[in-house]
């Protein structure tokens, strides 16, 4: 049953990834990475947070030895799936790339299905553009990044231009397209 529970958990995220962070083209160097498969989903079957730090530290360490891997989603559906744990979590796992030596080969990007800016209110159509089906970290080559930010042009207007098309497209059609990634009602499912 947690293996089914575990593909689901990763089909839905790869989902999401295909239809808004890459159909929506809100970051733009992540169709490439999805279309030569290398992107990571892997399922964390953590239920504490030093369970979660435990799994965070064997995905960074495989990303090291496998270099084939351009980028990891560490989807976590049964630990701090509460934004405001969450939150406090993101500290712990910036201090585990600074104990491994990893500060400035990787960083971690946070997506959760509750994400709120802060100074936001919670229905404001721009935390959608974090909000995803599972609470998740997202690593990331920081090398690989600063090559694809060399490359793009006005990478600052990105975080504008991804609030725009979510406005244009209205909170109900965003809400749509993530139900369709968890197989019904975002608002059951997530935020």
């Amino acid at each position: 049953m947690a293996a089914l529970a575990a593909e689901l958990a990763a089909a839905q995220t790869k989902l999401w990834v295909e239809t808004l962070v890459v159909g929506l083209n809100l970051c733009p160097f992540a169709k490439r990475e999805l279309v030569k498969d290398r992107i990571r989903f892997q399922v964390s079957a953590a239920t504490t947070e030093e369970q979660l730090i435990a799994d965070l530290e064997g995905e960074l360490i495989l990303l090291g030895d496998r270099p084939a891997i351009e980028t990891t989603l560490l989807i976590h559906p049964w630990v701090l799936t509460d934004f405001f744990s969450y939150h406090r979590f993101l500290p712990w796992a910036n201090r585990l790339l600074t104990q491994l030596g990893l500060k400035g080969a990787y960083q971690i990007a946070s997506f959760h299905p509750q994400y709120q800016f802060s100074h936001s209110a919670d229905e404001d159509v721009a935390n959608y553009t974090n909000r995803s089906p599972h609470p998740m970290l997202h690593l990331i080559r920081e090398a690989s990044l600063a090559r694809a930010i060399a490359n793009y042009p006005d990478v600052e207007g990105i975080p504008e231009r991804n609030i725009a098309t979510l406005e244009r497209l209205g909170k109900d059609r965003v809400l749509a397209l993530l139900g369709q990634c968890v197989g019904g009602d975002w608002g059951e499912a997530g935020g």
